[in-house]
């Protein structure tokens, strides 16, 4: 009997269900509100409550009208109402600057509250902080709707104090180390599966200067459940505050915003990547500021968090480490440079130095931040979230989603503006400045030579203005053929993909769906590559028109060994640079030969014996994961993983596989910064296949067999208006164009995002190939293992050696006896009759045809269950010779 295999959960956090938390996104309103003078003021306060109160018609709320998505507020510490407590604890009159505050939602569970207090007390103590004691944050849970009471947690605040000698910069990073080292328990306790209540903590801020006041509920609630917020004595100069609507979310507690340092309207796409990369930096961290300490920052990352709490993380580890909070919003979220050969020197040099540090966290963002001194709002390089401000003749800056979040006399306001692309607006209560995008890029980017070190050290790969057809390499004409067959081309590709993108210089383009059979469910087996669905955006998240919007969008790809994320050196601009990932013959070979300091390329082959039969895939992606090591243990930043060796002996291992197999590895391992993957394969030809390997970690790629057939084509005479370089001109525009437009639908506008962020869900690729080969790929349903790829490369090798002319095809255009279409002729034929008046008879003929189709779909292995006991799926499937590819 046929029949799905469960789900691959375990790569998914075994999470069952629907829902996963790994979709978490947002779109909300948020804002900030700011004294110039630095005047800590009540009405700041009430001001901020309002704005997120304005904001109301931006959140969400449950079937329980009384419980909303979330929302919060940011203030400076309230010292004031502090001082009884501080009595209390026997430290009276203790210095502001002496005193920090966590704010902490614990466990209602009393034994479980009592061990996460012991947790965050041990942690703030090794850190070499004094504990002071205890604070019950008053609350009013009666505001609340039934669900937010339900998950209600314990909500204290624990005050700690610096001791002597040690400065406001040490005091604010040993506290965000105690809160590394707390979260570190609390994650253990989860991980365990022990049951302890007290793995439910959340250390909702720990700070030496601010306080986050949130929860799950409507704004006009948030006040009055924290009456901290009405006391006269709660006063601050900068307050950051946000209203929160979840696209796909369940709602708790703990993913309210705002977070620690930020408040974002918007989503980012590219989350599992930055997640990637971020767990892959881990243990590459260095840094003179936190010395052997910076071990225990690793992960980044909690395991499971919305994409704004994830960003937040990140954007907190980069400030504690000493960049400004400016410094490091342009870090992960910069302006769109790449294209902008009129941006001043200094800012191009920032943004590439940095582009050698991080990829961008991509997607439309309207960020709000402020570390307790600056208050500061960034837009996303598309500008596709409003963010609009108003200047008061008093000094007050108000920040928004949208104007009139406070009521101001329009007299007063002498200022107004809204952030476009890629601007920034701050606020400095300590300097008394109001700073504008100008005046902060010119600030930050001086900051240090980063446009010197990028010229110094940057290595550039230009390529020729026109292509020379002899940088090709061409195998003998049946050594070529051979290598198509093994390779899955088929003459239909050929016609109807390849000259195309040739011709036009962009991807053809064809009817809507696809009404041929799932891979999973095809005989004889496709590339692995079909196994893959691009994902598009959705929701509030829009895509990009890659075309008009042509100016945000970036191809650009750089190559080589990765420096700390937490230092500044001009090392860290040790690299190659490409205008695009897509790689000649002949820039390959440049890459193998390139001389620089600090770079070295290898090239390794991904091939296994035919002998070694199935089970060789396995096994030869083991020794192509012995083989990275070696080569990065030997000093090589560039593997180019090949499968040119091989012939009648030697399989090749789909390219898609080898990739993504190597990139998770060298995560695992701990050193994917050490060296970039690129990737010379056969089976890549058109677009989606190419971004796939991109996707799924290739910082570039070399489709040799796609350039050979081209160039054998016009030997051929086949594009006798065009020299032969113009035809591998065009198709590497129609590549470069293709995967912009892949991006774009996404909301992707760089390529240095797009890497490695998994933008694809399986269907029909087992657990156990996911688990290994593509963890974090989303994967509702069972599917093909190792020895069913491998079976597949086998079949294809057979064909191959000895050659026997490719195969006519027929995924893209119904032929006759080939592969099966839902919508062939026959059936449309059909169903035209049976609604053209042909009664009784027609209809049945019609329906004979759309009853007894092959499994096309998944809905097509599916059965009736009756009381009693359910039907076996091979007593309804039609045709019992095409089953499944699995089982």
């Amino acid at each position: 009997m046929s029949q799905l295999r469960r789900p691959n959960r375990a790569s998914q956090n075994d999470y069952a269900g629907l829902h996963d938390p790994k979709s978490f996104h947002d779109a909300c309103g948020t804002g900030f509100i700011a004294r110039l003078d630095g005047v800590a003021t009540h009405e700041l306060v009430e001001q901020a409550v309002q704005g997120v109160v304005s904001l109301t018609h931006r959140g969400a709320v449950n079937a329980d009208p009384e419980t909303g998505d979330g929302a919060g507020v940011t203030i400076s510490i309230p010292y004031a109402i502090l001082q009884d407590d501080l009595a209390r604890l026997g430290r009276p009159g203790l210095s502001d600057d002496d005193l920090a505050l966590a704010m902490i939602f614990l466990p209602m569970d009393e034994d479980g509250a009592n061990r996460a207090r012991a947790i965050v007390e041990s942690a703030v103590e090794r850190t070499g902080l004094d504990v002071l004691g205890w604070r019950v944050v008053p609350t009013d849970p009666s505001v609340l709707g039934r669900w937010a009471l339900r998950e209600l947690p314990c909500i204290e605040q624990l005050l700690i104090a610096r001791p002597a000698g040690v400065s406001q910069d040490e005091f604010a990073r040993r506290m965000y180390l105690a809160r590394r080292r707390a979260d570190a328990e609390y994650q253990s306790l989860r991980d365990s599966d022990s049951g302890d209540r007290a793995g439910e903590t959340y250390i909702v801020s720990m700070s030496t200067s601010t306080v986050v006041y949130k929860g799950l509920m409507v704004a006009p609630q948030l006040n009055r459940f924290y009456p901290d917020l009405t006391n006269p004595d709660t006063v601050s100069a900068v307050a950051l505050f946000h209203q929160r609507y979840a696209t796909n979310t369940l709602p708790n507690w703990r993913i309210a915003q705002p977070f620690r340092y930020i408040a974002h309207n918007g989503e980012i796409n590219t989350l599992l990547g930055n997640r990637l990369w971020m767990m892959a930096r881990g243990p590459a961290l260095q840094s003179t500021v936190w010395g052997d300490a910076v071990a225990e920052l690793h992960p980044v990352l909690g395991s499971v968090s919305s994409d704004s709490q994830a960003f937040d993380e990140a954007f907190e580890l980069i400030v504690a480490s000493g960049r400004s909070p400016l410094h490091a919003m342009m870090m992960l979220i910069p302006e769109a440079w790449e294209n902008r050969e009129d941006m001043d020197p200094d800012l191009r040099g920032f943004y590439e130095y940095h582009a050698s540090l991080s990829e961008p966290w991509d997607g439309p963002a309207a960020m709000a931040f402020t570390d307790g001194t600056i208050a500061a709002a960034a837009m996303d390089r598309n500008g596709l979230r409003p963010a609009r401000y108003q200047v008061t003749r008093g000094g007050l800056v108000v920040m928004g989603s949208e104007v009139g979040l406070i009521p101001i006399d329009q007299s007063e306001i002498i200022e107004t503006g809204r952030l476009g692309p890629g601007q920034m607006v701050a606020v400095d209560t300590e300097r008394h400045e109001l700073l504008r995008n100008d005046d902060i890029k010119r600030r930050v980017s001086t900051r240090a030579p980063y446009g010197r070190w990028v010229r110094q050290y940057m290595g550039r790969l230009e390529r020729a203005a026109s292509i020379e057809a002899s940088s090709i390499s061409q195998p003998d004409e049946g050594d070529l053929l051979s290598r198509q067959i093994l390779h899955g081309y088929s003459r239909e590709e050929i016609e109807y993909v390849l000259k195309p993108m040739a011709r036009q210089a962009k991807e053809p383009v064809g009817s809507m769906g696809d009404d041929t059979p799932l891979s999973v469910l095809h005989d004889p087996p496709r590339p692995l590559y079909t196994y893959f669905r691009q994902k598009f955006a959705q929701v509030t998240n829009p895509p990009i028109d890659s075309i008009r919007e042509r100016n945000v969008m970036s191809l650009d790809t750089w190559l080589g060994r990765r420096q700390s994320l937490l230092e500044e050196s001009p090392e860290a601009a040790r690299l190659v640079h490409l205008k695009s990932p897509m790689l000649l013959s002949d820039e390959l070979d440049a890459l193998l030969s390139f001389r620089q300091p600090g770079f070295s390329a290898t090239l390794i082959e991904t091939s296994f014996p035919v002998e070694d039969g199935p089970s060789g895939l396995e096994a030869a992606l083991d020794a192509l994961c012995d083989h990275a090591d070696n080569a990065i243990e030997d000093g090589h930043s560039l593997i180019v993983l090949s499968d040119e060796e091989v012939g009648p002996d030697r399989v090749p291992i789909p390219m898609l596989l080898a990739v993504s197999t190597v990139h998770h590895h060298l995560i695992n391992s701990g050193q994917r910064l050490s060296a970039s993957i690129a990737a010379s394969c056969g089976d890549a030809r058109d677009v989606h296949q190419i971004s796939c390997l991109i996707g799924f970690g290739a910082d570039a790629v070399h489709p040799y067999l796609a350039l050979q057939t081209l160039i054998s084509l016009h030997a051929e005479g086949e594009f006798d208006d065009m020299d032969a370089g113009e035809v591998i001109d065009r198709y590497v525009q129609a590549v470069d164009s293709g995967i912009l437009k892949i991006m774009s639908k996404m909301g992707i506008a760089a390529r240095a995002s797009y890497h490695g962020a998994q933008i694809f869900e399986a269907l029909g690729i087992g657990e156990e190939v996911v688990e290994r080969s593509f963890p974090g790929t989303l994967s509702r349903i069972g599917g093909v293992g190792f020895r069913e790829i491998g079976e597949d490369a086998l079949d294809r090798h057979a064909q191959a050696y000895p050659a026997d002319g490719l195969d006519a095809g027929g995924w893209y255009r119904y032929r006759r006896n080939a592969d099966y279409h839902a919508n062939e002729p026959p059936v449309w034929r059909a169903l035209h009759k049976a609604v053209q008046g042909g009664g009784a008879d027609e209809y049945a003929r019609y329906s004979e045809h759309a009853n007894s189709r092959q499994p096309t779909a998944l809905r097509d292995l599916l059965g009736f269950k009756s009381d009693r006991e359910p039907i076996a799926l091979d007593e309804v499937q039609a045709h019992e010779e095409i089953t499944p590819r699995f089982s």
